[in-house]
Formats: C-alpha cells, structure tokens, sequence
C-alpha cells in the first residue's frame, strides 16, 4: 500500500496481533507447562476496519486497497469517509 500511494500519504494500520501463539515440541510428555512462544496472532471480526489512507487521491487509495485485499484469506470491502 505505501508503494501505491507513493510515499505521499499517511497509512493507519488497525489492527495489533497481541495474542501469542505456543507450541510444543515433538515427542515431548504431557505436563511441564505450556511451551515457547512460535508467533503472534490477531483476531479480525466481521466488519473491522483493517487500514486507514489519507493525503492521497481516491483512485490511488482505491487502487491500493484492491493490492492489499488479495493478501488475506478475506473478502474486503472499500470504504470512503465523507
């Protein structure tokens, strides 16, 4: 998005990943805790904003909204703020 929008405007991304992901190894008995930390997470429900564009024309935020929605296993949608 900030290649599309050609560094000019500014991008607000809305979501945090903040929960952990655990796991533990192979082979390993049950007991002794949960296990190291593999990676992060966040949880996007239906209808949240995913990112913010401004400073930039609309048929550029639109173009570059179309690029980032091919990215997630989602179906998006573009809104405009009046």
């Amino acid at each position: 998005m900030s290649g599309q929008s050609r560094r000019n405007g500014l991008i607000w991304v809305r979501v945090l990943a903040d929960q952990i992901i655990t796991g533990k190894p192979t082979e390993v008995r049950m007991g002794r805790g949960k296990g190291n930390p593999t990676g992060w997470m966040a949880r996007v429900s239906t209808g949240q904003i995913l990112f913010e564009m401004d400073g930039v024309s609309l048929s550029n935020a639109r173009q570059a909204a179309t690029l980032a929605a091919h990215k997630p296993c989602l179906q998006t949608k573009f809104v405009q703020w009046s």
